[in-house]
């Protein structure tokens, strides 16, 4: 089991979700349960494609770290 890092973000009727680690592997819900859910669901369908091309599946590399800042 592997774990990528997510990037979610509210839009204005909705929340979309990326994995910088798998470029091009995205997803979107009403909810941010509802993005979660099918960005693990994007991950795996994108996994599967590389395999099936043969390709190399990248190692989760990327880390996201909130930062203190004074506004």
């Amino acid at each position: 089991m592997s774990k990528y890092t997510t990037i979610i973000e509210k839009a204005e009727d909705n929340y979309s979700a990326y994995c910088p680690g798998l470029p091009g592997c995205i997803a979107t819900g009403r909810t941010e349960e509802e993005t979660i859910q099918r960005m693990k669901e994007a991950i795996e369908f994108h996994i599967e494609g590389l395999r099936e091309g043969k390709k190399s599946i990248p190692a989760p590399s990327t880390k996201a770290v909130s930062v203190d800042v004074t506004v």
